[in-house]
């Protein structure tokens, strides 16, 4: 998919190392935003002793946590932090776009392709600040709902969950990959963002839906539910599932497990995955009937809602995600692009919650007596009544008395820590929304394939030849502005098409500054050289409407003197099949002072890396301006 791969090596040491950086430095202020707010919580406590005190003092006036939620919470909590140290490994910056998300979106339908590549577009632009994001904004969620453990702030950490969870499953999964061939539960459906995002959705109902009865009549059906449909789907014909091997290929499963066990990981894990996909491939048949069998009849029980029944079921079906979660989805985190643990945890904790959700259900409550409601107290004379509704007032008063100082020192321990989780939240996603809203990569791409500019400070040498138009130009016709320089082969097909897009853009993201910046190309060709060459690469790449893009020639003297003090190459090679020159480019201020020297082979010549070498040449352009 266009845009989404940066075609740097995932392991690329400039972008790992800047990537390892940015998370020391951002967890550094973690670290700054805890102590703060934990120092501002003593200093209120010790100004508002009175209101700390009477906290301590003051009865729970809310109900306990009921378990199912407990288990949710605690380990959704887990995993969030767990995901979110995943997403901190060094091959994420760069490869979780080109090699997790595109080929999750390639099965799908064009519309979700499209959908999805916005996101990953984005990121291959800024791998830093994605990858980063990713990490503070998912351990930020994992903290706070462990430490928030009911109120305000823990249904607002579901929701937030809620939120971040569909986001990932939409632009990070591909909405599961449930609009694509080959659907199963044993692959991951409906993906485990999506069960993540439900889990949050249950953690944020308000305190009342704990003394109902209807997550119990729900959560657990729910479950049910979504596994007897994923038994039919698993026995529709012509899925590849009832057959181990096809026409000498291996079928569905045994295809799957077989691509797994090649992922760095430990021997006995790949040698129990290599076991399993030798004996789905010799009885195919059996063991989808097995697999069909029992979503069936665990699904069949979930929904009947009767705790003797599903006890011994609940059992079978945490042995049974277990054993998919080893031998078909291999762990889900190895290989060093693993960014979460798949569906099988996250379906085991559902299925606890609404199992300890129905033995817990409260008995249904007799009908109260109906009473006359009071009659509202007469507003004074003159004064009109209230017109804010009451449960708005409610939340008003509410608010108010939460920001108070003295109730922000009575703040228990938990509240306090969920604040720095928040700020650990917003850490991540500021500049994870601003990467969103810039077009322009990042120039760490540009500097991860050709290395950092090398800054100089000596005079240009001078040169006299002829642009495009066949105007006489020299380098002192260009005193006064910033000069970004460099040579191609008219009659290039490779790199020289691509370093002048990155030219082009660059003057594009100029702006208003574009007037005092000349873009200069020289021709790096000692046979193909004429003005016809230039004119004709001019119209091929779109820059004769780039006012401030010079492309020069001469002479073959001249050429070939200005080559020489440059430091450029341009040789025939053999067989006379192509020019090889020296791709750089030279930044030169408004005095005529070479300051500095970039490397500017265009590498893999992504719509990243296009991008990165004009915002490069841009900022570089800016700065000779800033110091002028």
């Amino acid at each position: 998919m266009p845009g989404m791969n940066s075609g740097l090596n995932v392991n690329d040491p400039t972008v790992v190392a800047a990537f390892r950086s940015a998370l020391l430095h951002q967890g550094l202020i973690v670290l700054l935003i805890f102590i703060v707010v934990g120092l501002a919580w003593l200093g209120l406590r010790e100004f508002f002793p009175t209101a700390s005190r009477s906290a301590a003092a003051m009865p729970e006036a809310v109900p306990a946590e009921p378990q199912w939620r407990q288990v949710l919470r605690v380990g959704f909590g887990i995993l969030w932090i767990f995901d979110g140290i995943l997403q901190a490994q060094p091959k994420m910056a760069v490869g979780l776009p080109s090699q997790v998300i595109e080929p999750i979106a390639a099965t799908s339908p064009h519309w979700v392709q499209q959908v999805v590549n916005w996101a990953g577009t984005a990121w291959s632009y800024h791998p830093l600040q994605a990858g980063a994001a990713a990490v503070w904004i998912q351990l930020g969620i994992g903290i706070w709902l462990l430490v928030a453990v009911r109120g305000p702030l823990s249904r607002l950490a579901g929701l937030v969950g809620l939120g971040w969870g569909l986001v990932v499953w939409v632009f990070g999964e591909s909405f599961g990959g449930i609009f694509a061939p080959g659907l199963t539960w044993l692959f991951g459906a409906p993906g485990a963002a999506l069960v993540y995002a439900i889990a949050g959705g249950l953690i944020a109902l308000p305190e009342s839906a704990w003394r109902s009865r209807w997550p119990s009549r729900l959560l657990l059906p729910g479950v049910g539910a979504f596994l007897v449909g994923m038994a039919v789907l698993q026995a529709w014909p012509g899925r590849g599932f009832w057959h181990g091997t096809a026409n000498g290929k291996p079928g569905a499963l045994a295809a799957m497990t077989a691509s797994m066990a090649p992922t760095p990981q430990p021997h006995l894990l790949s040698s129990w995955i290599t076991a399993f996909t030798g004996f789905d491939e010799a009885n195919g048949f059996a063991v989808n009937l097995f697999v069909v069998v029992v979503l069936a009849v665990i699904g069949v029980t979930f929904l009947s809602n009767r705790p003797r029944l599903i006890r011994p079921v609940l059992i079978a079906f945490v042995i049974v995600s277990l054993a998919d979660w080893v031998l078909i989805e291999d762990f889900g985190f190895f290989g060093g692009l693993g960014t979460d643990p798949n569906t099988m945890i996250p379906f085991i904790l559902l299925a606890s919650a609404g199992y300890l959700a129905l033995i817990a259900a409260p008995e249904p409550a007799a009908a109260p007596e109906p009473t006359a409601a009071p009659e509202p107290a007469p507003a004074p004379d003159g004064i009109a009544a209230d017109p804010v509704p009451a449960r708005l007032a409610g939340w008003q008063s509410r608010l108010r008395a939460m920001l108070a100082p003295g109730s922000l020192g009575s703040a228990r321990l938990g509240s306090v820590a969920a604040i720095g989780a928040i700020g650990t939240i917003i850490l991540g996603a500021v500049p994870m929304a601003t990467a969103q809203a810039s077009p322009v990569a990042d120039t760490i791409l540009a500097e991860a394939v050709d290395g950092s500019s090398a800054p100089l400070n000596f005079a240009a040498s001078p040169f006299q030849l002829t642009d495009q138009n066949g105007h006489q130009v020299s380098l002192a016709s260009l005193r006064g502005k910033v000069v970004l320089l460099t040579f191609l082969d008219p009659v290039c097909t490779s790199d020289c098409p691509l370093i002048a897009q990155e030219f082009k853009q660059a003057g594009q993201l100029l702006k208003a500054t574009a007037q005092r910046v000349e873009l200069v190309a020289i021709v790096a060709n000692p046979v193909d050289y004429q003005l016809a060459y230039t004119r004709a690469f001019d119209r091929q790449e779109g820059l004769t409407g780039v006012r401030n893009w010079l492309y020069l020639t001469g002479s073959l003297a001249q050429l070939t003197q200005v080559w020489h003090n440059y430091g450029i190459a341009a040789d025939i090679e053999p067989a006379g099949a192509m020019i090889g020159h020296t791709e750089i480019t030279f930044a030169i201020d408004q005095h005529g002072r070479v300051r500095y020297e970039m490397g500017f082979d265009p590498g893999p010549g992504t719509a990243a890396t296009e991008s990165s070498f004009a915002a490069e040449l841009s900022d570089t352009a800016r700065q000779l301006l800033g110091s002028s």
